[in-house]
């Protein structure tokens, strides 16, 4: 069997469909359908049923997915193996935060891309939560507090935030000393995430209202500036704001929990070279820009996914 074959089938298995694993390869859809008609013609066996509302895996195909995905993920490892020492080749996926992701993160992508010229990079920034498995990403980049699951996280950089609001709004409405107060204020959000503070070593958990969403911390932080209400902000999206004073921190006696930004991976025995790399690479671009406020230990965790920084506050903190 041809692995470009075997390749494509697995794309199109966890994309659901031979128009969105075509869009993930880079190639056309009548491309992705003579690998798939080629497949499954060495094989003896239907391994998608076809309809006008895409293609659905077959119990031959469902059965075959695993086995094909395991004969992927091995010839990836060995050609790994045999290229030579730092040369990284093929198709990097990753999908990033666009709130303070191109400024944040873009650089240390870029190096990787200039430090590796025939490795092929697609990044996706969005505020959307993506699905590494389900939406073919090699990684993510993700900023918040991290809860336990099957996701391997390797911390990359710590994130630092406070809760702000605009001189505006404290004059008309005031500022809230406790936790307990939030809920008499209006509260800018990602949708309905729980805020967390620290009383001491204890985590006091809030559950604030407002008129105001969005899925973009910038956005937030823009509404925080017009005056709408208090916002629960990392500290890279109002440097600006905070030292012209449109943005005041505020309830500083109650800390958020310590959260960070990582680089997450679906898990496996054999992760991705270039995946390594570009953890290795961004390590090393934070652990030399102090403004970006870097130097702290890095650790292997189990993590949730998570999306951006705007909604964290629904995790709890494992590092």
């Amino acid at each position: 069997m041809d692995i470009e074959e075997l390749q494509t089938f697995v794309e199109v298995a966890y994309a659901g469909g031979i128009s969105p694993a075509a869009l993930r390869l880079g190639v056309t859809k009548s491309i992705v359908s003579r690998r798939l008609a080629r497949l499954e013609s060495e094989l003896g066996v239907q391994l998608l049923a076809r309809s006008t509302r895409g293609a659905a895996l077959t119990e031959a195909g469902a059965t075959f997915r695993d086995y094909a995905a395991q004969i992927c993920a091995q010839t990836d490892v060995a050609r790994e193996a045999i290229l030579p020492t730092g040369e990284l080749r093929g198709r990097l996926r990753i999908a990033a935060p666009l709130s303070f992701g191109p400024t944040h993160f873009a650089p240390a992508i870029a190096e990787m891309a200039r430090r590796h010229p025939n490795l092929h990079i697609h990044t996706r920034y969005s505020d959307r939560f993506a699905d590494l498995i389900t939406e073919g990403y090699d990684c993510a980049i993700r900023v918040g507090l991290l809860q336990d699951s099957n996701m391997i996280a390797r911390r990359v950089d710590p994130i630092h935030g406070k809760l702000v609001a605009s001189p505006s709004y404290i004059k008309a409405h005031g500022a809230p000393e406790t936790p307990d107060e939030i809920l008499a204020h209006q509260a800018l959000m990602h949708g309905t995430e729980a805020w967390q503070f620290m009383d001491g070593d204890k985590i006091i958990k809030v559950h604030p209202q407002g008129r105001f969403k969005a899925d973009s911390g910038t956005a937030l932080a823009a509404a925080a500036v017009a005056g709408l209400g208090i916002a629960w902000l990392p500290d890279c999206l109002t440097h600006e704001e905070r030292a012209s004073g449109a943005l005041v921190p505020i309830m500083t006696h109650y800390p958020p929990p310590p959260a960070a930004a990582y680089v997450i991976r679906p898990p496996s025995q054999h992760p991705a070279r270039k995946v390594r790399v570009l953890t290795e690479i961004m390590i090393d671009y934070f652990g030399r820009a102090p403004h970006l406020q870097s130097h702290e230990h890095v650790r292997t965790v189990v993590a949730k996914p998570y999306p951006c920084l705007a909604k964290v506050m629904t995790t709890t903190a494992v590092v």
